[in-house]
């Protein structure tokens, strides 16, 4: 995009129904949430229950579906095709492809979650009927909600959509786009390709106003604690919300070289704070060791975690966590593999998903193993005790603003906690701003760039909804709503993708042996 070698997409080429109808919905939404917010989040929670409650097993065989598909991708003959030129070589360094890939993939919520997650699974029934150790137990569940699963759903897409850009060399960076060799051409050009792709608009919007509302309130306790602001909460969050828009749309209009940039200060930030909690914190062992044991017992139990339903409905434990887990991550999908597909050119598919992998789970367990265990090793000694404070107020922000102040000098650790968010959500944001601006073309050829103005639509029209959400102040229930209610039509789209993958890999593979 800054680079010179990007022209200018022709605006004549703007497909004005992708862009405006999401629009529209999604500002009709907004106003709804603010006029009725009472009214708009028992409706919401309604539908929510009837896609996460009584379809639940639908997201819970994607998730097992998904995992499969990656593995049989990575070790079968597609495994071998370059996405790209066959001679030509990765585009980007490993460091640089993985920091990249990791940052459009996971926004701050990753580190909101990292600190306080295992609380909230420490207090849920289900961990209690368990039977072992509830401790044990609450540091498994981050690790497995945040891992393998989720993250095959973005790598196996990834290649599906690098595959489509780079081997196929098509002008139609779209879900729609992805789907032709299933549904073929005229439907993917027509009627059914534009339903395709407003549901995928319409959940990647609803994708980012979750993660945006779940992790901004944490920024603005940070900054209501450290200097005394007299304003409330929810309007620190909306003026956070707002100073982010404004970072990751300079990020986004500096193109790859500013994405790129914003990336490896995120990865640098994000590490370097794991490796202050880990040498300063004093528990040191116990999160090492305590990581190593909540891995074995993770991967020791996958396929039983992977499964539970909860039939007699007891704790309801799936329909608020692992459903609602796979179901965010389904929305974030529009965008982020996209992404990731784009800058995976030069490597192979099997080079995409495993390498995707080792960086993207990797990062994201050891964020989960020393953030989380930090606190979890205090619990255990008895030098605090996070679960009745949980209990006893519900306030996960101001649980979190105690876990830091256990460090030494706990106040740097909360603000380089909130430049540490900020990038994350620039990071995440840049990305998913110029996927969205691409979506926006009829026609994009791989050297062009979307128009600046189509880009700043979308910079602003991912702020709206969170704002929304964050002022008539849903509860969490409801934010993770958004994303059960959006992730239903995306699951389906997400198959019809990876079998028209598997169907154009497999011709692609015999034009070349001829």
């Amino acid at each position: 995009m800054g680079d010179n070698k990007h022209k200018i997409a022709d605006s004549n080429r703007i497909d004005w129904m992708i862009t405006l109808v999401p629009f529209v919905i999604i500002m009709a939404l907004a106003v709804y949430l603010f006029v009725f917010p009472q009214e708009a989040n028992l409706a919401i929670s309604k539908v929510r229950f009837f896609f996460g409650d009584s379809l639940g097993s639908y997201y819970i065989l994607i998730g097992l579906g998904f995992l499969a598909i990656s593995i049989f991708l990575s070790f079968s003959k597609i495994g071998d095709i370059v996405l790209g030129d066959p001679e030509e070589k990765p585009k980007y360094s490993f460091f640089t492809w993985g920091s990249m890939m990791f940052t459009c993939g996971l926004a701050a919520d990753i580190l909101f979650y990292s600190f306080a997650e295992w609380v909230m699974y420490a207090t849920n029934p289900h961990v209690a009927e368990m039977g072992d150790n509830i401790m044990e137990w609450a540091g498994v569940f981050p690790l497995f909600h945040w891992s393998f699963i989720p993250w095959s759903f973005y790598l196996v897409l990834a290649a599906a959509f690098g595959f489509m850009i780079h081997c196929r060399k098509r002008d139609k960076q779209r879900y729609s786009e992805a789907c032709l060799p299933f549904i073929g051409e005229n439907n993917a050009h027509g009627f059914m390709g534009r339903v395709i792709d407003l549901f995928a608009l319409f959940a990647l919007l609803a994708g980012t106003a979750t993660t945006f509302s779940v992790a901004t309130p944490l920024m603005a306790e940070i900054i209501v604690t450290l200097f005394g602001v007299s304003i409330s909460r929810t309007a620190v969050t909306i003026i956070i919300l707002i100073i982010t828009c404004l970072v990751y749309t300079y990020a986004v209009l500096h193109g790859f070289k500013g994405i790129s940039f914003l990336a490896k200060l995120c990865i640098y930030l994000f590490f370097g704070l794991q490796i202050a909690f880990l040498l300063l914190g004093g528990q040191g062992r116990f999160i090492i060791e305590n990581g190593v044991e909540s891995m074995g017992k993770m991967i020791q139990n996958f396929i039983g975690l992977s499964t539970y339903m909860d039939p007699a409905r007891t704790n309801n434990f799936p329909q608020d966590w692992t459903i609602y887990y796979w179901a965010y991550w389904m929305v974030w999908c529009i965008a982020a593999p996209f992404f990731i597909g784009n800058i995976s050119r030069g490597r192979t598919v099997r080079q995409t998903i495993m390498g995707g992998y080792v960086f993207g789970v990797g990062s994201t367990i050891s964020s989960f193993i020393v953030l989380g265990n930090h606190s979890l090793g205090l619990q255990s000694i008895g030098a605090a005790d996070y679960i009745s404070r949980y209990e006893a107020s519900g306030d996960l922000y101001e649980l979190i603003m105690s876990i830091v102040r256990t460090m030494p000098a706990g106040d740097v650790f909360l603000i380089w906690i909130m430049l540490c968010m900020i990038a994350f959500y620039a990071t995440s944001f840049d990305s998913i701003a110029y996927t969205a601006a691409c979506y926006s073309y009829k026609k994009i050829e791989e050297d062009e760039r979307p128009h600046t103005a189509v880009i700043l639509l979308w910079c602003i029209l991912l702020i709206i909804l969170p704002i929304a959400l964050v002022f008539s102040e849903s509860s969490m229930n409801n934010i993770q709503s958004i994303s059960i209610i959006s992730a239903f039509p995306i699951g389906i789209i997400m198959m019809m993708m990876v079998y028209s993958f598997v169907i154009d890999a497999g011709r692609y593979l015999k034009e070349r042996k001829q």
